[in-house]
């Protein structure tokens, strides 16, 4: 009954995203773009901290190494953009591997700590590298462009940036459902119980936290499709907060409760956008209240099943 009524609600969704851009204004298709790149870095935190049990607060860095590892490459030789999107999720992916190797000597708060750590560096690292990143004026994104067809409006962007976070989904999935998604969560429920039935813990957690990395870098690669402009106060630690929310809220090892919570805290962040300082303190009390009395969140009965 369930696998129905997912296929059911997904074939209504593939009917709706089809559909928008025929009846549906600029903003709003902008705004859709958005909220599928939320989903695919709301997944990304899922496979680290939902499907393997390792709690890091890395990921808007990621995100921020794809948009202009993406956007660099794409200002200064006009690739076809998969070249671009592939490299940011490459680059991404080998930092992910590296902070995957200080899972292996951290656990809980010790390791929370060091991705802060190594988020707010990397932060420190796109405002200051002005030779680079043009620093704290931002960086101007060129049109991405594929074969001569230049994506200049949202909707020109549109069908890409759903294709790309309609596959990621389905790898999500593939991912979840596999032998390696069953040792993700070996791990995640004990690492002596894991190891003990043959689960090679130390490549399991940097195989975890290298495809988050991805995730989060194919994202940011995803962002440069459909916006001209990004600064580097965006990419701080309340984006990680933004999706560690959406990931916690939605339900901690559910892929269903990881894209309700991208849809659902995407819009809330986008009504919430001339509040900056409101959004910190919204998203902090529904964080903690989530952590507090529900913390599997609003999938909690679902969470259980590898989807």
């Amino acid at each position: 009954m369930s696998a129905h009524f997912d296929r059911i609600l997904l074939a209504l969704a593939a009917l709706l995203l089809a559909a928008l851009p025929f009846v549906a204004s600029g903003y709003v298709l902008y705004l859709v773009n958005l909220l599928m790149v939320f989903m695919v870095l709301a997944l990304g935190l899922h496979l680290v901290i939902g499907e393997t049990g390792q709690f890091a607060l890395s990921h808007a860095a990621f995100y921020g190494v794809g948009i202009y590892t993406a956007g660099l490459i794409n200002n200064l030789w006009h690739p076809p953009f998969p070249i671009s999107i592939a490299a940011g999720g490459l680059l991404a992916a080998a930092l992910g591997f590296v902070i995957g190797a200080l899972a292996l000597r951290m656990r809980d708060i010790y390791l929370a700590l060091s991705t802060f750590a190594f988020g707010e560096a990397m932060q420190w690292v796109f405002l200051n590298w002005q030779a680079v990143t043009n620093g704290s004026n931002g960086l101007r994104l060129a049109p991405a462009s594929l074969f001569g067809y230049e994506l200049v409006s949202d909707t020109h962007a549109y069908p890409f940036v759903v294709i790309l976070a309609a596959l990621l989904l389905w790898v999500t999935v593939a991912l979840c459902r596999s032998q390696l998604g069953s040792a993700f969560r070996a791990v995640r429920e004990s690492e002596v119980a894991a190891q003990a039935m043959g689960v090679n813990v130390n490549a399991v957690k940097r195989t975890a936290f290298t495809l988050s990395a991805a995730y989060a870098g194919v994202a940011g690669g995803m962002y440069t499709l459909f916006a001209s402009y990004i600064h580097p106060e965006s990419l701080g630690f309340q984006t990680t907060i933004l999706v560690l929310t959406m990931v916690v809220v939605g339900g901690i090892g559910s892929v269903r409760g990881a894209i309700a919570g991208a849809i659902g805290f995407g819009l809330i962040s986008e009504l919430l956008r001339q509040a900056l300082s409101f959004q910190e303190i919204f998203y902090g009390l529904i964080l903690m209240g989530f952590m507090m009395f529900a913390p599997r969140g609003l999938f909690a009965g679902r969470a259980r099943r590898p989807a």
